[in-house]
C-alpha cells in the first residue's frame, strides 16, 4: 500500500500490474474501503493485461477524514434537496471525482479506464462528463442516475443501510455487517465465515461512521445527473443485478438511457455487492469493453 497528496487530501491507493499497461481506476462505493473491490477481479483484471489502481475514497479507510467539517443532518439536507435547493455538505461528489483525476495525477496517469460501483459509479460518471479527455471508458457498476424516482431502495436496505451499531463492539459490528451483505445481496448469499471474516478485516484496518454519514450526504446534494451524463462521450459500459434491493435495476436502465451510446449488461440474480459467482462476467465484460474501447470498436455485452 501507498499514499500520495493530490486535490489537497492524502489517498491511500494501491496499484497492480504492468505500470505501461492500459490503467483501470476502481472507485469504490459509499462508506466502503479499497479491498471492497475483491482481490480476484484486481487479478484478473491484471491478468487480462491492465494496470488496475484501487484506493480509498476520502473520508473512508486510510484516505484523509473530514471531522473538522462536522457531520451532516441527513433527513435535513435530504428535505432541503427535495424542495430543489442545493443543501451545504461539507464536499461534493465532484470534490471526490476531482479526488481521482488528483491520484491519476500524482502517479503520472494520462488516461484510464474509469470503473465504479455503487457510490462510486456516481464518482465515476462524473469523472467522465467532467474530464473526457481523461476517460478511456466508463463503466458505471449498480449505481443510478440520481433520480429519486428511478432507484427507489426497498425498505428492508434501507433500515439496514442506516442502522448501524453503536460503539465499538466488534462482533456487533461482524454481525450487522453480516446482515446486511445478505439482505443486499441478491441470490449470492455469501458464505458466513468467510464474510464474517471480511468484515471483521475491514473493521479492524479502519471504521469511520461520521464519513459514511458525510458520503451519503454528498450523494444526496448532488442529486439528478441526468443532464451531466447526456455530455459523456466515452464509451460506457452499465452493469447492474437483477435482484438489486438497494439500488434497484430500473436505476441502471435509467443510466444507460442517459448516456449517449451506454450498454446495459444485467447480471441475472445479482444484488448490491460483488460476490465469487459473477466475477469471471464482469472482469470478462470490462475487459471486452475496455479493450474495444482502445481501439475504437463497437462493444458487445451479451447478458
Amino acid at each position: 500500500m501507498a499514499q500520495v497528496r493530490a486535490n489537497g487530501i492524502t489517498i491511500e491507493y494501491e496499484d497492480f500490474g504492468d505500470r505501461d499497461a492500459p490503467p483501470i481506476m476502481l472507485v469504490m462505493g459509499l462508506g466502503a474501503q479499497l479491498v471492497r473491490w475483491p482481490i480476484e477481479l484486481v487479478d484478473d483484471l491484471v491478468a487480462h493485461g491492465f494496470r488496475v489502481i484501487r484506493f480509498d475514497n476520502r473520508d473512508v479507510g486510510l484516505s484523509t477524514k473530514f471531522d473538522h467539517a462536522g457531520t451532516p443532518n441527513i433527513v435535513w439536507t435530504a428535505m432541503v434537496q427535495q424542495f430543489g435547493r442545493t443543501p451545504p455538505v461539507p464536499y461534493t461528489l465532484q470534490d471526490m471525482a476531482a479526488d481521482t483525476i488528483g491520484l491519476m495525477d500524482a502517479l503520472g496517469i494520462e488516461a484510464a479506464h474509469i470503473v465504479g460501483a455503487s457510490m462510486g459509479g456516481m464518482i465515476a460518471q462524473l469523472v467522465a462528463a467532467s474530464w473526457p479527455d481523461r476517460t478511456l471508458s466508463l463503466t458505471s457498476i449498480m449505481s443510478t442516475t440520481g433520480r429519486s424516482d428511478c432507484s427507489r431502495p426497498t425498505m428492508r436496505a434501507t433500515a439496514v443501510l442506516l442502522r448501524h451499531p453503536r460503539g465499538d463492539d466488534l462482533e456487533a459490528i461482524v454481525a450487522h455487517g453480516t446482515l446486511a451483505a445478505n439482505v443486499v445481496g441478491g441470490r449470492f448469499p455469501m458464505e458466513g465465515a468467510f464474510l464474517a471474516e471480511r468484515i471483521r478485516s475491514e473493521t479492524l484496518r479502519n471504521r469511520h461512521p461520521a464519513g459514511f454519514v458525510r458520503q451519503m450526504a454528498a450523494i444526496i446534494a448532488d442529486g439528478d445527473r441526468s443532464s451531466r451524463l447526456a455530455r459523456i462521450t466515452a464509451p460506457t459500459l452499465v452493469i447492474h443485478g437483477s435482484d438489486d434491493p438497494l439500488v434497484p435495476v430500473a436505476g441502471g436502465r435509467e443510466t444507460a438511457r442517459a448516456i449517449p451510446g451506454a450498454r446495459l449488461l444485467e447480471i441475472d440474480g445479482m444484488g448490491h455487492t460483488l460476490p465469487p459467482e459473477v466475477l469471471p462476467q464482469i472482469v470478462a465484460a470490462i475487459d471486452a469493453h475496455a479493450h474495444g474501447a482502445s481501439m475504437g470498436k463497437p462493444i458487445a455485452t451479451a447478458a
